[in-house]
Parts: C-alpha cells; structure tokens; sequence
C-alpha cells in the first residue's frame, strides 16, 4: 500500500514540475539573449518576424479561404498563435499558423453544417470543437506523452503530405480555372463540378494563377529574404485591376466582402444541435484535430532542430503539446482558426535568421499592424492568385527527396505511402491515416526491415 501511495506522490510531483515549467513562459528556450549579445539577437529575430509575418500574411488567408472561413480567422490565427507559441510552447523555432494538413478537415466541417443564409454558419461549432480537442494535448503533455507524436513512422508522414497536396491543389483548381462553381466534396465530386463547370474557364484567373506560383517559387530561390507571397500578391492584385480588369474575374470582396481591421472579436463556441450525428461530429473533429495539430506540431518541431543545427536547449516535446493545447484552446474563441506549427514557415524563420521564440513575437506585432494597414488593398487581391498561392503551397509539400528515402527503405514502407496518400485523397486524412497506422501496428514487425 505504502509503494503504491509513493509513486502516485512522485506521479502527483512530476505533473507539478511539468506544469511549473510549462507555464514559464521565459524559460531556456531563450538562451542566446544575454547581456553581450542581446541587441544583435533582437535584430536578427525581429528581421525574421518581418519576413515570416510577410510571407504569412497571404498563406494565411488563402488557408483560411480553403477551410471555407473569411480571410481575416487566418491572419488572427497566425498572429495571436505566433505570441502564444513563443510564449508557452516547446520548440526555439517553431511557427505557429494555418497548415494544409487542416484544410480538408475544416471544409468538410464547414460545409456540412453552412445553412443557404450563412455559409459560416458552423464556425462556432468549429470553435466548440477545438475548445474540446486543445485540453487533451494539455493533459497529455502533463502525464508526459510529448513522445507519442514521434510515433507516425516517415513512411506515413510522407503519404499523407502527398495525398493532402493533391487534395488541396484539386480543390483550388476552381479559382485557378476561374469557375464560378465551389469545388467542394469528394474527390469525385470536385472532378464533376470541374468537369460540369469547365465552360466557365477563364484564361485571365489561368494566367494570374500560374504568374503567382512562378513568383513564388523562383524569387524564393534568389533568396529566402525574398517576401515572395506577398510580392506575388501585390502583382497579381496590379494584373487584376489594370491588364485583366475587364475579364471578371473574381476577388476576396465579391465572396467575402470587406476584410474588418477589427481583428480581436470573440468567437463563442456553439452546438448547432443535440443529436446523436452532431455530438458523434464533435467528438471526431475534436480527437481528429488534436492528432493532427499535435503530431504537426512535433513534426515541425524536429525538422527545425536540425536545420538550424542546434546545439542548445533541444525542443520539448511535452512543453510543444502543452503550448499547442493552449493554441488550440484560445485562439479559436479569438476569432481564429485551428492551427499547428508550420513546416515551410518554420524553415524560413530559421533561414532568415531566428534564434529564439522572440522572432514568433515580432511575427504577431508585425503582422497584425501590416494587416490592419493593407486590409482594404488585400479585398481586391483575384481570387485566382490565392490559388496559385496554395498551388505553391501543394507543389512544395510533396518532396521527391522523401519519396526516394522511403522507396530505399523497403517496399513494405513504400506500400504504406502509397496506401496512406491513396486513402488520403480517395476518402479523408483521417482514415487514410489511422488505417495505415493500423496496417503498420500490425505488420510492423514482420516486414519493417531496411533493404540488404
């Protein structure tokens, strides 16, 4: 009886020490700024800010465009997840933001539950939804369960990544074509509603479309100093309202009206009934979103570790699921979205130069001031460009690099991608994921052998 009573006293202790260090929100995280160098830290972390905050500006819109809600839960989502996470998560690095591994999961949300008065009609389900699903990433980071996100082996990692790039360039193919109709649903659905609609293609959208993604992917590779979102942005908005200003073609104010400067709004979370379909919803969406944001997180976590070579304060992986609970839990009620930390954002945080989470804190002041004063230019940006911005975003999301190091594993690991990114675009991330993850429990430890 005594041992028992013993270890719940060392449990009851760890979980208090966990929780004292991850509500610190100045902890060693913050190494380099010290007296000798703490102008030159300062510099660097806010130029990266500067440049991420430019850079996020316009993913975050078209992420949120993507999930079905206004461009405006993006750029908050972004911001007041950028301090939040500098604060209270675990990871020098990481950047806090809308992610495309979300997008399907969202959409499908709010699709589902849109009324014909009001397409946003379940963001406060949504809100609901993740309300529930940032305290199990809490609970699970004090009982010191960090690690199971580095459970997912590669194989699956690189299927899904492949299969939600396929998913969200598919989707976007409507303002990339110009079409007047929502491509929305399962993938053969959205290949009917294209195929349906394809008498509405308009070459002007094509053209300012693939001008965006062009821009976008040479000017990073001149430099990744180089905003190219928002330079690719600026341009296209220019070709829009001069070269193509008689080619209809569709903005963010003809879908979503005005984008407000009024960014910090409460958003109350809401059932949008007692029924046994909304509450087997909810409780879906809130373990489904809790895996992704978390897993998401670690994952951007580790890579950015090892691009930055760092020989500090590693990340923490319990602390990253106790600062992504908190994420998840806040942001939402403050008129955001759910968000996880980002891969591509996170490697030009620490390309431009970062050192500490000071750089996530620039991010939010900077990129809540440049959207406050660009908000009225931003309603007039083509649609077609956020879809060339998120065919960017696909394009980048599927690495041959990783494909290659599976396919050398063995072929038991290639099935498994290829299994995951199937299913993934087929059906949903979320049984494309848990079925290859059930596959590989069950076969693991008969075939995950490396090649001779």
């Amino acid at each position: 009886m005594y041992s028992t009573t013993q270890s719940d006293q060392h449990g009851f202790a760890a979980i208090g020490r966990r929780f004292k260090h991850f509500m610190t929100p100045f902890d060693e995280r913050f190494e380099e700024i010290n007296r000798q160098n703490w102008f030159k830290v300062a510099i660097r972390d806010t130029s990266a800010g500067l440049i991420v905050a430019l850079m996020a500006i316009p993913m975050a819109m078209g992420f949120a465009m993507a999930s079905g809600l206004r461009p405006e839960h993006g750029i908050v989502a972004g911001a007041i997840a950028g301090l939040i996470g500098a604060l209270f998560t675990g990871s020098k690095y990481n950047v806090y933001g809308p992610v495309a591994a979300l997008i399907p999961m969202i959409a499908a949300l709010m699709a589902k539950y849109a009324t014909p008065d009001d397409p946003f009609a379940g963001h406060g389900f949504l809100v609901l939804i993740c309300v529930c699903s940032g305290p199990i990433l809490m609970v699970l980071a004090l009982f010191g369960w960090g690690k199971l996100g580095k459970l997912v082996p590669h194989s699956i990692v690189v299927g899904f990544s492949v299969g939600i790039a396929v998913t969200i360039a598919l989707t976007q193919m409507g303002e990339i074509l110009g079409l007047k109709a929502a491509v929305t649903g399962t993938t053969w659905n959205k290949l009917s509603v294209i195929a349906s609609h394809i008498n509405e293609f308009n070459w002007a959208a094509l053209v300012v479309a693939l001008v965006t993604f062009l821009l976008i992917r040479y000017l990073l590779k001149i430099s990744i100093y180089i905003p190219a979102p928002f330079i690719a942005l600026a341009i296209a908005t220019l070709m829009g309202a001069t070269l193509f200003s008689s080619f209809d073609l569709t903005l963010i104010k003809d879908k979503y009206g005005s984008i407000p400067t009024e960014f910090f709004v409460i958003t109350l979370p809401s059932l949008p009934a007692w029924e046994m379909s909304v509450l087997a919803d909810l409780m879906l969406y809130t373990f489904a979103f809790a895996f992704v944001c978390g897993f998401e997180s670690i994952l951007a976590a580790r890579m950015g570790d090892r691009l930055a070579d760092n020989r500090g304060t590693p990340y923490n992986p319990d602390k990253e699921f106790w600062g992504q609970g908190l994420i998840q839990t806040f942001v939402p009620l403050l008129n955001g979205m759910p968000l996880s930390g980002a891969l591509a954002r996170t490697a030009t945080n620490i390309k431009a130069g970062a050192m500490t989470p000071l750089a996530g804190i620039m991010k939010c002041v900077l990129k809540l001031g440049l959207a406050y004063f660009v908000a009225g230019l931003l309603e007039i940006v083509p649609m077609a460009c956020i879809g060339g911005i998120l065919l960017w975003v696909s394009f980048n999301m599927i690495k041959p690099s990783e494909i290659k190091q599976v396919i050398a594993h063995n072929w038991f690991h290639t099935l498994l991608m290829a299994y995951t990114a199937t299913m993934v675009i087929m059906t949903n991330f979320l049984f494309g994921v848990l079925s290859a993850m059930v596959i590989y429990a069950i076969l693991f430890k008969f075939f995950d052998r490396p090649k001779k």
